[in-house]
């Protein structure tokens, strides 16, 4: 198993499913916390030098934080819909509660500025159909830059991949700076489908890979829900959803550069891929969600 492989399980902390610091990680910057919150908790998380979003996963919650209240509507599964969401600052007391219970992700980036508390709705969260084909999947860019540009270092993104597709893909990379590519060390988070496309299940799976150029990393591994990887460096793509598995993923970014940016180069041997879309159909599943719901 490869040590960027993290499998459901093995970044728990007590009822939490996921505690990954960039210590953790052997990096700088990128962290991801999962929390699970019970009907009727609080919690009140401490950001110390971390900014982060407030993701619900699956559930509503009430944001609480300098003095501001968020109402967060949530979503039944990362299978339904998009949701809408809070960016909390550094150096914050975030208290999060749930009337129904909650499990919400909080992808972070260790940070200097410190901005405020700020909502956002999903109805403005755009939703991009990318590639074509079997390569065909859904981007929801809530936290990227250009949409959502109240951000010190932290970007974010959810990716829907329909069963059977291919995504991340042609593999790209951003681990060196230049004028076409920005450094960011970067987290997957994966949830997989059950058979009926709405609801995570431990049966299904996926496939990933993450490479580099000089054979320091060369990992082909199977993902399951819950699963987390991690990219330090190196060509990453694709992310292969199993037939009848729909594959979702988010994505979690920071790098040291002095402004956000997701610049990234393909994999020279396979940027080809990319002219070939024009001759394509996208595939018609997709998009599969929208801040109103599933799209069918």
């Amino acid at each position: 198993m490869s040590s960027l492989h993290r499998p459901h399980g093995s970044l728990r902390d007590s009822v939490d499913p996921i505690v990954l610091s960039p210590d953790d990680a052997g990096w700088t910057y990128t962290g991801l916390r999962v929390l699970h919150l019970g009907a009727g908790e609080t919690r009140v998380v401490h950001t110390d030098e971390f900014e982060a979003f407030v993701l619900p996963l699956a559930g509503s919650c009430t944001v609480r934080v300098d003095g501001l209240e968020f109402e967060i509507t949530g979503r039944e599964t990362v299978f339904s819909r998009i949701t809408d969401f809070a960016y909390v600052p550094r150096d914050a007391a975030v208290e999060i509660s749930t009337a129904h219970g909650i499990e919400v992700a909080l992808p972070m980036a260790r940070c200097t500025r410190r901005l405020t508390p700020k909502y956002g709705p999903a109805e403005r969260v755009p939703v991009e159909v990318r590639g074509a084909g079997p390569a065909t999947r859904q981007v929801a860019n809530f936290g990227v830059p250009g949409v959502w540009d109240h951000a010190d270092k932290l970007s974010a993104c959810e990716l829907l991949t329909p069963d059977g597709n291919w995504s991340s893909y042609p593999p790209h990379k951003h681990d060196s700076a230049s004028e076409h590519e920005v450094v960011n060390e970067e987290i997957y988070y994966f949830r997989i489908a059950g058979p009926d496309g709405i609801r995570p299940s431990r049966n299904g799976f996926g496939l990933h890979r993450t490479y580099t150029a000089d054979g320091g990393i060369d990992a082909d591994v199977t993902v399951r829900d819950g699963d987390v990887f991690l990219v330090p460096r190196g060509y990453h793509g694709p992310c292969v959803a199993a037939p009848g598995y729909p594959m979702y993923y988010l994505n979690v970014l920071a790098g040291p550069g002095p402004e956000r940016s997701l610049a990234f180069c393909d994999d020279p041997a396979h940027a080809w891929v990319r002219a070939r879309w024009d001759e394509q159909t996208p595939d018609p599943r997709c998009p599969m969600t929208s801040h109103e719901g599933r799209v069918e």
